[in-house]
């Protein structure tokens, strides 16, 4: 049950900092700040005593501590790779562990915690000590069978962060709890290299204790705007509200979810989070006021992208660009999407070089970009960014191979037409389907061309499906619209 879970946070040290101090030892035990732009965006521990902080701009940074030493973190590779080890190695102990950003891991340690204490049960062991602190030093029961699950928990999350410090030479603090809501919040209370168990009878101590309400996970900036016009502004305002109200204003679903967080109630599942569902990359900026701008910014952000798409070994099949307008009013939260399939002639081309599809790929961008914004008036963005997604493995069967196009015929659809499974290899760049999503004017033309394509086959004397062949092994439909000399050596195989 959800009251039996015991649920490890773990959450590392200035992380981005630690990897620098990691790849340069030199750096260690100097005031050391990870710089993107202009904004300091996180510093080891020798900096924060000296007054910086994270998400400070570089200009103050140097006139709180001017020794302070700036490295550049524009590019996340050395963290994303350091932290896919640390979820790696958590994931050893464990398999139920579940990413957040680069720095978080969730952990479910339900299992390992029932069998620690059935091996102290056989050994007639009847004390365990807890590792690390206990919110607001509360007294720990023995007779709780509840205590004795999150102390055996918390004897678990010393040896993860011992493990990580060991193999990876990172620190990290940790919360054990009985939910991820919980042991999220409960992790930060002492810092740096240390951790915390919440007991039942604290929870509520830990939950009125936040303040402003977007302090809890699960409740975002939109919400909290929204929550605000009705005068709830901390944990004890929206503990106080009236149920009816919020569901008015928020719908019953969302208001009963964030009153249950509110009260410290989250039964949401530590989801292993398995390979990347996405690839992006974004850059944020001052300004970008033209259309030679966006490109310039969409062409810097592909290689990489298309790097770690090479790395990762699949195939996407959307990309979506995102911009922010500039907002005086709205700062941070104004960001407007489109996304379209990517036609299928370039998805064959990922994983090759990409400069075979840096260029259409740019394009593609480009007329995302123009559907949301009238480049005849000004505009001023601060950011873009580019993902790929609906990444899927690669086809068993090469499209070179002439396995590729042979295919067992498909039972009759409701309409009794066949259900075609295989890619239409006779649609380019002009394919309806892409047209349709990305660029409906261009529809009828595509379609007169795909007509043009096939009468031009048949005009050059394509035979005819080959009778004498098996059906059950070629689509007829596919096999004319195949180019003649595939055609040729399809029929020499099979004769």
């Amino acid at each position: 049950s959800a009251a039996c879970r015991v649920i490890v946070h773990v959450d590392l040290d200035c992380f981005y900092a630690q990897v620098e101090m990691i790849r340069n030892p030199e750096l260690r035990d100097k005031p050391l700040g990870v710089q993107q732009k202009s904004i300091v965006v996180t510093c080891n521990y020798e900096a924060r005593k000296l007054g910086v902080k994270k998400l400070m701009s570089v200009k103050d940074a140097k006139e709180k501590c001017p020794q302070l030493i700036l490295v550049n973190g524009e590019d996340l590779t050395p963290y994303r790779e350091t932290s896919y080890k640390v979820t790696e190695l958590l994931g050893e102990f464990c398999p139920l562990v579940e990413r957040l950003g680069f720095d978080e891991n969730f952990v479910d340690i339900t299992e390992i915690v029932e069998k620690r204490l059935n091996q102290l049960q056989q050994s007639g062991c009847s004390r365990v000590c807890v590792s690390g602190h206990v919110y607001n030093d509360q007294a720990i029961n023995l007779h709780d069978t509840t205590h004795v699950r999150l102390v055996v928990g918390s004897q678990v999350a010393q040896e993860f962060r011992e493990a990580i410090h060991l193999r990876l030479d990172l620190t990290g603090c940790a919360g054990v709890a009985w939910n991820k809501l919980l042991s999220k919040l409960v992790s930060g209370t002492f810092k740096p290299n240390q951790q915390t168990v919440l007991l039942p009878e604290s929870c509520q101590d830990l939950m009125r204790s936040l303040g402003h309400i977007q302090k809890v996970p699960g409740i975002g900036y939109k919400t909290a705007k929204r929550l605000e016009t009705l005068g709830v502004r901390n944990v004890c305002d929206l503990q106080a509200l009236p149920p009816a109200a919020l569901e008015k204003e928020l719908g019953v679903s969302v208001a009963q979810r964030i009153q249950k967080l509110s009260y410290g109630e989250d039964g949401s599942p530590v989801t292993p989070s398995g390979p990347p569902q996405s690839f992006s990359d974004e850059d944020s900026f001052k300004k970008c006021s033209s259309e030679v701008e966006v490109k310039e910014k969409i062409e810097e952000l592909l290689p990489n992208l298309l790097d770690r798409i090479h790395k990762d070994g699949r195939q996407p099949h959307t990309v979506r660009l995102s911009i922010r307008q500039f907002s005086s009013t709205d700062r941070w939260f104004h960001r407007e999407s489109r996304q379209c399939p990517i036609p299928p002639h370039l998805i064959q081309k990922f994983g090759k070089e990409s400069s075979n599809v840096m260029s259409p790929l740019v394009d593609i961008l480009m007329k995302l970009f123009r559907k949301m914004i009238d480049v005849d008036l000004p505009f001023h963005l601060t950011l873009l960014s580019v993902c790929f997604s609906n990444l899927k493995d690669l086809p068993s069967s090469k499209k070179g191979s002439i396995g590729f196009y042979l295919k067992q015929v498909s039972p009759p659809s409701s309409s009794g037409k066949r259900v075609r499974e295989v890619e239409d290899v006779s649609q380019g760049e002009g394919s309806a389907s892409w047209n349709d999503n990305c660029n409906r004017t261009g529809t009828a033309k595509t379609r007169k061309l795909s007509e043009e394509k096939k009468s031009n086959i048949k005009k050059a004397g394509t035979p005819d499906f080959p009778f004498h062949l098996s059906r059950s092994d070629i689509d007829q439909e596919v096999f004319r619209e195949l180019p003649e000399d595939i055609q040729k050596e399809i029929i020499s195989e099979k004769t």
